[in-house]
């Protein structure tokens, strides 16, 4: 008994990073259709359509602070699909990782790699579609067209 609680307090480096993106992409992907009707499918084709939904929130101008959740959520679908899609898997960000990224987790590409897609989108907001969600997968998988 000791040993699950143990394991249960003390989780495999991340499995907690991957619960709780997983978790928060799965919760955006619920908020968007119940909000506006659109279905996002894990595909790298939907980061099209989350592009146009920050792009269509940035027109409103609501405060970068208020939307702190959202814009996360939408980081973690992006990262969500790099995971679905790409190999990537969740990981827990080390001190250095955490104070370049400014988060937590992020993650890792099959060439070991290291990624912020819970950062992407707020970069999204507040610079625009220079910085796509889209575009940011492609150059992850090296798919990337100049």
């Amino acid at each position: 008994m000791e040993q699950v609680a143990h394991a249960v307090s003390n989780p495999p480096a991340g499995v907690l990073a991957s619960v709780l993106a997983s978790r928060a992409a799965a919760d955006m992907v619920i908020m968007v259709r119940e909000g506006s009707g659109i279905r996002l499918d894990y595909t790298p084709a939907s980061l099209s359509l989350v592009d146009r939904i920050i792009d269509g929130i940035r027109r409103e101008k609501p405060p970068a602070e208020a939307l702190t959740d959202t814009l996360t959520g939408f980081g973690a679908y992006l990262g969500e699909v790099l995971v679905r899609c790409a190999g990537a898997a969740w990981v827990d960000f080390d001190p250095a990782q955490r104070d370049i990224f400014g988060q937590p987790f992020g993650i890792r590409t099959p060439d070991g790699r290291v990624w912020n897609p819970l950062g992407k989108a707020a970069k999204r907001y507040r610079n625009g579609p220079e910085d796509s969600l889209r575009l940011f997968y492609l150059s992850v998988v090296g798919q990337a067209r100049v």
